[in-house]
């Protein structure tokens, strides 16, 4: 086998547009009593599943992403300047997500259903796609393509013949699919009771991968 080779990096980039909604939101409600805490973070839940179902999702559309409940303390200074802290209560904080296939509409109409039912101390909608495979397909496709184009060229400037490949090198890493277009609370709160016009930035992924061929 020759030890002559070339080694070439190849970049893969591919643009698609989102066919995903993704609404990530929180629910946290504090009491002081731990029992109370509890019984209203069902209750708040509840009712956004019940709103949501009267719209036609499943109960299972919503998913939770983390659960927690913890102690909450203010801090004061005592009669003599000392720091101390003061129990207020627990609070129970509910991270939740809902997925649905994208159509502006029907996030208009989630929107409202989650506002008439529960105020959440944060939402955001980010917009992704559904076949996550079938882009890393198709970028490591273009990668390789890319690859190989550049090999080509350097082989022909070179002159020299490409041979077998011998080794492809590729790191796999988990890829962002999110279009750049996010709406957080704020624009949540201004926009919930009128129509949305959103058009969001197609998805862009990156992606790279090392190809050695022998050349002759």
């Amino acid at each position: 086998m020759s030890d002559r080779t070339i080694i070439v990096k190849g970049m893969g980039n591919v643009r698609v547009n989102p066919d995903l909604i993704i609404i990530t939101m929180n629910l946290t409600s504090t009491r002081f009593d731990y029992s109370q805490a509890l019984e209203r973070s069902a209750i708040k839940l509840e009712s956004l599943r019940t709103a949501l179902i009267s719209i036609g999702y499943e109960g299972k559309s919503l998913k939770t992403l983390d659960f927690k409940i913890k102690a909450e303390y203010d801090s004061y200074k005592d009669s003599t300047g000392n720091w101390k802290q003061k129990f207020t209560g627990y609070s129970c904080s509910h991270d939740l997500k809902l997925e649905f296939d994208f159509d502006m509409r029907r996030l208009d109409e989630t929107l409202n259903a989650i506002s008439s039912s529960v105020s959440p101390s944060d939402l955001q909608i980010s917009f992704s796609v559904k076949d996550k495979n079938a882009v890393q397909t198709d970028l490591l496709e273009s990668a390789v393509s890319n690859a190989t184009d550049k090999a080509i060229i350097l082989a022909k400037a070179s002159g020299v013949t490409l041979g077998a490949i011998r080794h492809i090198d590729y790191s796999w890493s988990e890829l962002r699919l999110y279009s750049n277009t996010l709406y957080e609370k704020k624009e949540f709160l201004e926009c919930r009771h009128a129509s949305l016009e959103i058009e969001p930035e197609e998805i862009e992924a990156k992606d790279t991968v090392t190809m050695i061929w022998e050349i002759q």
